[in-house]
């Protein structure tokens, strides 16, 4: 997750809302691209979880890394929590269970992406390694219970964790046993920001299907090819889930505001201070219902800033869009998956053709799609088809947009090399989950600890 930001700045209207929304819109040159993945640390030995104290533990990995990087660290209750680099604007932070996230910095290519994400991933291995800890890239961790799963010394994961079990029955889950790919993309303008925030909602359970890798859980199959996709069903839906208006006639900036206002806030931080405001929304907080906790307390844009990014669909609309749908896996997924939205949404021809594409779907269909594909995934019939044709003419559109960009690297090669791991999907008609269990049954024998072997960065 983010740095939770701390911006004072006086909320006076609901419109300062949807204009700092608004604020994020820039012209095509200055859109980048910023991606975020996070992976399961283990210990090498015995591949047990990692736990955030002792001499091999997370706090003595994010102390080497602080040494290596030279990156500022960010501190909670006096621990070090994570590290944002001052200059770049990456970051890498803790997810609840040890989960390790390297939050991208925004770059302008995908080269850079893949460069940042291979660099990233050696630079935790030469610190890990003489800890005896590895990393691994899958959706959801395979084995451990959530009772066996260490949880972060983050203070508002404390509140997270009290409220999860009161608004569904995964969310802890999700807390502390699922790993994700995003990535983060710019918009132009009100207008933009609709068009991919459709073609985005739309086309998000293509992208957990395409990158469906969490079928085990508990030592054993779960049923599913991604099992994190379906623990978002159940999490929080007041949150979470398709947010059907975003098709409504005259949605824009304005409409998220009033959604978002009315979702019940996590915190309200103040100083080093996470004062659990779970019992009111942000509208409530806005007309004075947090008064009787903090006398005087002024809502602020930091304060907003913060709500948004505790809100949870399967697009998230901040000062940029999020695209969440898809599990974490190995090294080449992280670069696919990128490449997967740039070339549907940075190219203006890919757009139309993405948004004609989905044109007729309905709302009803589009969650009905959104609830089968955690357990078919390419398999799940459509309209007449399977997600596995829809996905072919998807890709088909995405290759074409990134060809059209013609950003090329040093040896003069495209962005649409990223998309390799995609296609031989689609060409096998395998996810990632299904080659995974194909693997268990047959030269793992039976054995899910060669997960941690084969499926490490």
């Amino acid at each position: 997750m983010a740095r939770d930001t701390s911006d004072d700045t006086p909320i006076q209207s609901i419109q300062d809302l949807a204009e700092r929304l608004d604020s994020g819109s820039k012209p095509k040159e200055a859109w980048r691209i910023g991606t975020e993945h996070e992976k399961f640390g283990f210990y090498l030995d015995d591949h047990r979880p990692v736990p955030y104290e002792g001499p091999r533990g997370v706090k003595a990995l994010l102390e080497g890394m602080e040494r290596m990087l030279g990156w500022e660290p960010i501190i909670d209750r006096g621990l070090i929590i994570g590290l944002v680099d001052p200059t770049g604007g990456g970051a890498i932070s803790l997810e609840p269970g040890g989960q390790f996230e390297l939050s991208g910095a925004p770059l302008e290519n995908l080269h850079q992406t893949c460069k940042e994400t291979f660099a990233h991933l050696a630079q935790v291995r030469e610190v890990a390694e003489p800890l005896g800890i590895g990393f691994l890239g899958l959706g959801m961790s395979p084995v451990w219970s959530l009772a066996e799963t260490p949880q972060m010394p983050k203070s508002r994961y404390d509140i997270m964790k009290a409220y999860m079990p009161k608004v569904g029955s995964r969310g802890l889950d999700m807390m502390f046993r699922t790993c994700t790919i995003q990535v983060n993309l710019d918009f132009s303008s009100e207008a933009d920001m609709v068009k991919k925030m459709r073609v985005g909602i739309a086309l998000q359970p293509i992208a957990t299907a395409l990158f469906a890798n969490s079928p085990f859980s508990d030592g054993r199959p779960n049923g599913r090819l991604s099992e994190r996709s379906e623990i978002w069903r159940d999490t929080d839906n007041a949150r979470s889930g398709m947010v059907p208006f975003v098709f409504d006639e005259g949605f824009g900036f304005a409409r998220y505001v009033e959604w978002a206002l009315d979702v019940p806030m996590y915190f309200v931080k103040r100083g080093d201070t996470y004062h659990d405001a779970t019992h009111i929304t942000f509208r409530q907080y806005m007309a004075g219902g947090f008064e009787d906790r903090i006398p005087g307390v002024v809502p602020s844009i930091g304060d907003w800033d913060n709500h948004l990014s505790t809100l949870f669909p399967e697009v998230r609309l901040k000062r940029f869009l999020e695209m969440r749908g898809a599990d974490g896996g190995p090294w080449r997924k992280i670069c696919a998956l990128p490449a997967f939205w740039v070339g549907l949404l940075y190219d203006d021809d890919a757009l139309d053709a993405a948004s004609a594409l989905i044109a007729g779907w309905t709302t009803e269909e589009m969650q009905t799609l959104r609830d089968a594909v955690p357990a078919t995934a390419l398999k799940t019939p459509f309209r007449g088809t399977t997600v596995h044709e829809i996905a072919r003419e998807v890709v088909r559109i995405s290759r074409g947009g990134l060809s059209r960009r013609a950003r090329l690297n040093s040896g003069g090669y495209d962005e649409t090399q990223y998309l390799d791991p995609v296609q031989e999907t689609l060409a096998t008609g395998r996810t990632p989950a299904e080659v995974m269990l194909g693997r268990l049954a047959g030269e793992w024998g039976g054995n899910l600890d060669r997960a941690f072997t084969d499926y490490a960065y």
